[in-house]
């Protein structure tokens, strides 16, 4: 164990010799009932460490000592924890031994000594420790005012002292709580504002006026009989402008003016979506969010919004297995156009109802909680500003998110109708959910005077200075600190601040602003780099910028050459990138490595290199071969960063995509011109903006629209998927549009035109080589013939596309056209079931365990037909674990145990043996099925209780039917009342038993 470097004498090496042996004997006793004994010296140390949040026990001292012993290294080596680096190491009592200590102090006089005796060695700024002795010492400080870190020691200080006996006159233990977390609720708002705030008047006044009560239009389905009559709903409010210009500032100010204001002080939840905590793609992180915050503004109704955002936590984990069965069904061509469509439809509409049902019940009780505060019954209700920041990334033609947010906010101002939304993202972009058309305000930049402003506060300190930079500046927040920068290094060192502002180039007309900001940007940064004191690091600082992270390792083999240095060994890169490491420009990546600060490259990138371009591609180059050279899924995404930035044709880039390289390419689209950023947007998702869009090549169009489209679909807006869809014809041959043409035809009642379109689609694939994109169409082809009612046409061109998946080798693909096949001869046809169970035998698991919605899909279809397939495949890939598996499970259970008391008992067994030990009433667990069941998931014992469940002597077959339909949840298989009609002709009986199969069986 170490601890920290000490001057103090060392511990006597006989005497710890004699304590380790004694400790050591009595720790073989481990069978014997014994009382700790603890030393009264023991105790000693304890008292003298009770109070400290981390202490040296070499320095250690007890009451009466004029230095430390070191005997605390001995006597409290089994009370304590470590804490810190090794060489840095401190030690903190265990919780418990802290908790026992303090109670059997024998008043605060005690406390106080043992506190006092360690003064020398508490750290001279604040903390626990001081805040605890100046209690002590009659002197509580005020907490008032205290910054958020001040309020963890002081609540810290009073959880400890509160239980030393004959304590008196703490702070109020819960208010210190609740004021500890108002603080941090405010602290990211704090943050953003503290230089002073400039400008933004009128933008103010507007956020301010849309909190102001709704005159607006009579909602839909008001009663014209004199009836109370509710408003129609209040439209959004979408903050927008170009990065850098102030945006999330802006709504800081906002918020906390109206808190700090108290004739208008409002309720609010700030959604900042660049937290890991939420997710942009998942709306319940956002409901619960909110009710934490809500919770924290009102603390009488803080268990039942606490409860609400746990229950949102449990039904964003559902989702997420809900979302992870579309993909999948997504990825296979043979089941992407009849399962993958269906499923995401439905996905769609379970989560915006789910997330709907949640918001009107937060909005409820919000509706409560402000009725109760509020000064008399007829008094208004105040605003409730719901404040999103960082939306731009689902702000896109067709987006989900966006529809579901749209529902949101409008059954949260159908409860509480003076809900508002503030959302800082793009501009507004159209939405079929849209009912109303969102405000808006758009930044520009800072008026003059703010634009002085705001250079004084970043340390110009010179009038003229500020003036004459802001007129050549102009009012951009981001060009401004930069010039700010710029100014005080030229202020620092012999360049004059004159020659900084003749530099930089004279503003012009309007239309001509961007192309000068960009210049001004790059001026400044120049000038910004110029300042760096080493030679090298100097050298480095611009080209590096076209690298997203710098190591030893990089300067060496990627940048050193280009930049005209020669770094011969590994020793002389890490004293290099030792001294890059520390500008203010780069920040921490991860050990040893170092990046970019984000503002810094998003600007740099778009500018013109000069003389400096011909350096950065060879840097490009050499960091291309650089990663293609190693192992790893970062290396491959690095190394499509800077092909793609090189401007290489986006499919021979391609070629070089891993499943898995996603994640480290997230973002990266701003830095890539058009047509490099149509592939990433392609591959990844999201926003596309316009000229993203417009430089992409025809192919990655193509897949930009038909996620679009898709999404559209899932939503039930067809006739928005069929306008999307009337651009940049033709399509080539595999497009991914075709068959979403002849989806959205179909959905808007014009069936002949859908099959034709898709047989037309059909022969053009086929004369074009794409295996993939046929199969897809002969799917859809036989869907649609299904739905006609040509049963033999839609046979014809399911067996087509097993052939086709046979003869491009993919078994998976084959087995979802078996499947299809199965599913439409609803059991009038054995052939198809008796070959999806031969197929299901002969995969090896490893494949099947790939695919396991598709195995869950297949085994809920065949289960009666095939003894053993549902075991199999829930040994193999598991029992889904979303919430609609365990209802449709407990269903089942439910109606079988009702029918069939006698198999009570054994389910119950079952039950309790996969929920664990918390299955005990005095926990509050529950003791319904489905609740049971929910426990079985945490536990991770589903899978395994479902198979036990297949060993019940049901007779009815309604159990293991249930395990069959949750199987296929989310799939359109079966029904649990299935197994009520009977048995299929040939298929196995109750009596022969739903459990695994034998060797013969398999």
């Amino acid at each position: 164990m170490s601890t920290s470097p000490s001057d103090r004498p060392g511990v006597d090496p006989s005497a710890a010799r004699e304590l380790f042996v004694a400790r050591l004997r009595a720790e073989l006793h481990t069978g014997e009932q014994r009382t700790e004994e603890v030393s009264g010296t023991r105790r000693a140390y304890r008292e003298a460490a009770c109070l400290l949040s981390r202490f040296d026990p070499q320095r250690l001292r007890l009451p009466g000592e004029e230095s430390a012993s070191g005997g605390a290294v001995l006597e409290l080596v089994d009370d304590c924890t470590t804490l810190g680096t090794q060489d840095q190491a401190g030690w903190s009592l265990k919780s418990d031994v802290r908790d026992r200590t303090l109670r059997e102090l024998t008043g605060p006089e005690a406390a106080r000594r043992g506190l006092e005796c360690q003064l020398d060695e508490l750290p001279a700024e604040p903390g626990p420790e001081r805040f605890a002795l100046a209690c002590l010492s009659g002197r509580p400080p005020a907490t008032e005012g205290l910054t958020t870190d001040d309020l963890a020691d002081a609540l810290q200080a009073v959880l400890w002292l509160s239980r030393v006996p004959g304590v008196n006159g703490l702070p109020d233990l819960a208010e210190l709580q609740l004021t500890l977390e108002r603080a941090r609720l405010l602290e990211p708002l704090e943050r953003l504002v503290r230089l002073p705030f400039q400008g933004r008047t009128r933008e103010l006044a507007e956020l301010r006026d849309c909190l102001a009560p709704s005159g607006g239009p009579v909602a839909a389905g008001a009663q014209p009989d004199g009836a109370a009559q509710r408003p129609g709903p209040v439209p959004p409010l979408v903050v927008h402008g170009p990065g850098g210009m102030g945006k999330t500032t802006l709504l800081a100010k906002f918020v906390l003016d109206g808190l700090r204001d108290p004739a208008g002080c409002f309720p609010f939840a700030y959604i900042d979506f660049e937290r890991p905590t939420l997710s942009i793609q998942e709306p319940l992180t956002l409901i619960a969010e909110v009710a934490r915050q809500l919770g924290i503004q009102f603390p009488a109704h803080r268990a039942e919004l606490d409860a609400l955002a746990h229950e949102c936590q449990e039904a964003t984990r559902s989702q997420r297995e809900g979302q992870e069965r579309v993909s999948q069904l997504q990825e296979l061509a043979t089941t992407r156009a009849v399962l993958g469509r269906r499923s995401s439809q439905q996905f769609q509409s379970l989560a915006a109802g789910r997330e709907t049902d949640l918001i009107r019940r937060l909005a409820e009780v919000l509706r409560r909680a402000v009725a109760e505060r509020k000064g008399g019954a007829h008094a208004e209700d105040p605003p409730f500003a719901l404040v999103v920041d960082s939306f731009e990334e689902a702000q896109y033609r067709g987006s989900p998110v966006v529809g579901r947010m749209v529902a949101i906010y409008l059954s949260f101002q159908s409860i509480y109708p003076r809900m508002r939304l503030i959302v800082s993202g793009r501009a507004p972009v159209e939405h079929p959910a849209k009912t109303v058309e969102s405000l808006d305000i758009e930044l520009g930049e800072l008026d003059p005077a703010a634009a002085v402003g705001l250079l004084t506060s970043c340390g110009v300190k010179d009038p003229e200075v500020a003036g004459a930079l802001a007129d050549r500046v102009g009012g951009h927040p981001l060009s401004l600190k930069l010039a700010a920068r710029a100014a005080t290094l030229a202020g620092a060192g012999a360049e004059p601040t004159g020659e900084l502002i003749r530099s930089l180039p004279e503003r012009r007309h309007q239309v001509f602003r961007r192309v000068d900001q960009l210049l001004v940007q790059g001026i400044l940064y120049d000038r910004i780099l110029s300042h760096i004191g080493d030679e090298g690091v100097r050298r480095l600082a611009r080209p590096g910028l076209v690298l997203r992270v710098i190591t030893p390792e990089i300067i060496k083999e990627v940048l050193a050459e280009p930049c005209g240095l020669r770094v011969a060994t590994p020793d002389a890169a890490r004293a290099l990138f030792a001294e890059f490491s520390r500008l203010d420009l780069v920040e921490p990546a991860r050990p040893d490595a170092v990046r970019y600060r984000s503002d810094v490259r998003a600007i740099m990138l778009r500018l013109p290199g000069g003389d400096r371009t011909a350096v950065m591609r060879a840097v490009e180059r050499r960091a291309v071969e650089h990663y293609a050279a190693r192992d790893g899924l970062e290396a491959r995404a690095e190394e499509i960063y800077h092909r793609l930035r090189l401007d290489e044709n986006p499919r021979s880039v391609e070629e070089r995509w891993l499943p898995g390289v996603e994640r480290f390419l997230a973002g990266a689209q701003q830095d890539m011109t058009p047509r490099a950023a149509g592939l990433l947007t392609a591959r990844l998702g999201g926003a596309t903006p316009d000229q993203v869009a417009a430089g992409a090549d025809q192919e990655d169009w193509e897949r930009i629209a038909a996620r679009e489209v898709e999404d559209l679909l899932a939503q039930g807006y067809a006739q928005a998927a069929f306008d999307r869809l009337g651009r940049r014809r033709p399509w080539t041959p595999c497009s991914p549009l075709h068959a979403l043409f002849a989806e959205a035809l179909n959905r808007l009642g014009r069936q002949e035109e859908a099959r034709r379109a898709t047989a037309d689609a059909v022969d053009a694939a086929e004369r074009a080589g794409c295996g993939e994109r046929r199969l897809e169409l002969l799917l859809l082809s036989a869907r649609l013939s299904e739905e006609a009612g040509d049963l033999p046409g839609a046979g014809r061109a399911l067996r087509v596309a097993e052939d086709v998946a046979v003869g491009l080798g993919q078994d998976l693909e084959a087995m979802g056209a078996l499947l299809a096949r199965a599913r439409l001869t609803a059991g009038a046809d054995g052939e198809a079931d008796r070959q999806l169970a031969e197929r299901l035998r002969q995969l090896p698991d490893a494949v099947l365990a790939d695919r396991p919605v598709l195995v869950r899909a297949v085994a809920s279809q065949i289960y009666d037909r095939a003894p053993g397939a549902l075991d199999h495949a829930l040994e193999v890939v598991g029992l889904p674990a979303d919430d609609e598996t365990l209802d449709t499970l407990g269903a089942a259970m439910r109606r079988a145990t009702g029918r069939q008391p006698a198999l009570l008992g054994r389910v119950m067994e079952i039950l309790d043996e996969a929920a664990g030990p918390s299955r005990q009433p005095a926990d509050g667990a529950p003791t319904g099925i489905t609740g049971i069941l929910r426990l079985a998931r945490d536990r991770g014992s589903l899978g395994t209780l479902a198979r036990r469940l297949l060993a019940v002597p049901d007779k009815s077959g309604e159990i293991v039917a249930g395990v069959a339909a949750a199987m296929g949840v989310g799939t359109g298989g079966r029904t649990a009342s299935h197994a009520a009609s009977g048995p299929e002709p040939g298929a196995r009986t109750p009596e022969e038993g739903s459990g695994p199969a034998g060797p013969d069986d398999r």
